[in-house]
């Protein structure tokens, strides 16, 4: 019998709000939440406990922003999927993610299928 592998999922987001209804909308059995964080600073921290395969980041925040997060956490762990989720939809921002490491990109606002979409990517090619 083949169990299917369980994800742990780390959500970071400036907004208590968009935390929550992020934890809320994912419809994922294998798929944990392992922390919260509301900046790239606590992000950095949690990682390293929680140790998620999967992070859903914004990019505006205070003390450090998704960008330079993003770097850091795949400096710590390649395999890391990162699902960037941010309502600055401008082309440069988003490339520049990608070129950090993010996996994906995610316009604020999204639906719950759209977000479980964008997670689904994520966790096949984990």
């Amino acid at each position: 019998m083949n169990a299917r592998r369980a994800f742990k999922l780390m959500i970071v987001d400036d907004s208590n709000i968009m935390r929550r209804r992020i934890e809320r909308s994912q419809q994922f059995e294998d798929l944990q939440v392992v922390g919260t964080a509301g900046n790239g600073v606590e992000a950095l921290a949690l990682f390293s406990q929680a140790d998620p395969d999967v992070v859903t980041m914004d990019l505006t925040m205070p003390q450090m922003d998704g960008i330079e997060c993003i770097g850091r956490l795949v400096a710590l762990k390649p395999a890391v999927r990162i699902l960037v989720i941010s309502a600055l939809a401008d082309k440069a921002t988003a490339v520049e993610a990608m070129e950090r490491g993010a996996n994906g990109f995610l316009n604020k606002p999204f639906t719950d299928r759209q977000l479980n979409e964008a997670i689904a990517d994520l966790m096949r090619r984990a």
